[in-house]
């Protein structure tokens, strides 16, 4: 008989509008190791539940845990280990792709530092890793929050449409990353898209509906 699977985060009973529109309400999950593919059209909520997972959000109502952290009562402990894609904001304009990656290796503790060389390298951020952050493309901010997640080392690691604005290569690069991942990975994964990465197996999926 096999040994069940623990999850890395349990989500209970998560609530979220935007404005006076419900998102989702009463909304559990439990995210195991490997790949959670969150799916849903337009305006239903994947970045909103992934700000809450991630503790940036306040929920209307639920309870969060990863382990036994309770992000209600230990959350700078809970947000420490978990790492969520923002590439829209404006954290990369101040400074530069090399010396963000040295942030995020002082804010996480496992932040694999010998991996940011072959992930610029398959993502074609070579060139990029000196230019201030003012001065990159949306894909290219895209590709430096990527390369920061798959080195974090992070319990949770949250990817909202990571494949947005990604050439052809660097899409072929992410789903292997994810592949591997999926394969043998201890940490929780959540892609948060329209559809399933394409041949990475799924731990779980979140429908929030079309």
């Amino acid at each position: 008989m096999s040994t069940p699977v623990e999850p890395v985060l349990r989500a209970e009973g998560l609530s979220a509008a935007f404005g006076p529109r419900e998102l989702f309400s009463g909304l559990s999950l439990q995210l195991p190791p490997g790949v959670t593919l969150v799916r849903g059209g337009d305006g239903r909520g994947k970045t909103t539940l992934l700000e809450l997972l991630a503790g940036l959000t306040p929920a209307r109502t639920g309870t969060l845990h990863i382990g036994s952290l309770d992000l209600a009562t230990h959350a700078d402990a809970y947000r420490a280990q978990v790492f969520l894609t923002r590439p829209a904001t404006a954290a990369l304009d101040q400074t530069t792709p090399a010396d963000w990656f040295d942030a995020m290796g002082q804010r996480y503790e496992g932040f694999n530092v010998a991996a940011i060389d072959e992930l610029a390298e398959g993502l074609g951020l070579g060139p990029h890793l000196a230019k201030p952050g003012t001065m990159l493309s949306a894909g290219t901010k895209r590709k430096v929050w990527l390369a920061g997640a798959f080195a974090s080392g992070a319990a949770v690691t949250l990817l909202d449409e990571p494949f947005a604005a990604l050439d052809k290569a660097s899409i072929g690069f992410v789903l292997e990353l994810l592949d591997d991942a999926a394969a043998g990975s201890a940490r929780a994964w959540v892609v948060a898209d329209y559809e399933a990465p394409r041949g990475v197996p799924l731990a779980a999926e979140v429908d929030l509906g079309d």
